[in-house]
């Protein structure tokens, strides 16, 4: 008797770009130093909160700051690496922040705000990074 085997492949959607920023300041003060020099209008919103296994039994709330351009429907969020009992990308020990760009962006207003966060004297780098590579990208989909 042969029996048909049927595999469920689940692929996670990925689709926005996400920067890496490295600046050793409070969450606050990144989104306010991002405001003031790139015209962003970052607001705090509700803590975005990840069940890391097997470091906690409670959800770790990472700070969560988010703009919205209507022009272009583009919605941004800057996201804190560090949370209270752990990391939400640990394998990205050096950064602190993620800006995640969900909706469409051109290259050209993306290279701008990356050299942006470059020219901000309080951030000591921002790349651009491929979700897709990250091995815990899952802690990044709200």
């Amino acid at each position: 008797m042969v029996l048909n085997k049927k595999l469920l492949k689940l692929e996670i959607d990925l689709d926005f770009v996400l920067i890496a920023i490295t600046a050793p300041l409070r969450d606050y003060r990144v989104a306010y130093l991002i405001n003031k020099h790139l015209r962003f209008n970052f607001v705090r919103i509700n803590d975005h909160e990840v069940q890391i296994y097997p470091t906690s039994a409670e959800p770790v709330p990472f700070a969560m700051f988010n703009d919205f351009w209507e022009a272009s429907e583009t919605d941004f969020y800057l996201i804190a690496n560090r949370g209270t009992d752990g990391m939400l990308i640990p394998e990205m020990r050096e950064a602190d922040y993620f800006l995640m760009i969900k909706n469409y962006i051109d290259d050209y207003d993306l290279a701008e705000i990356i050299n942006g966060l470059n020219r901000i004297p309080e951030i000591v780098a921002a790349i651009k990074i491929d979700p897709k590579r990250i091995k815990s990208k899952e802690n990044l989909l709200f």
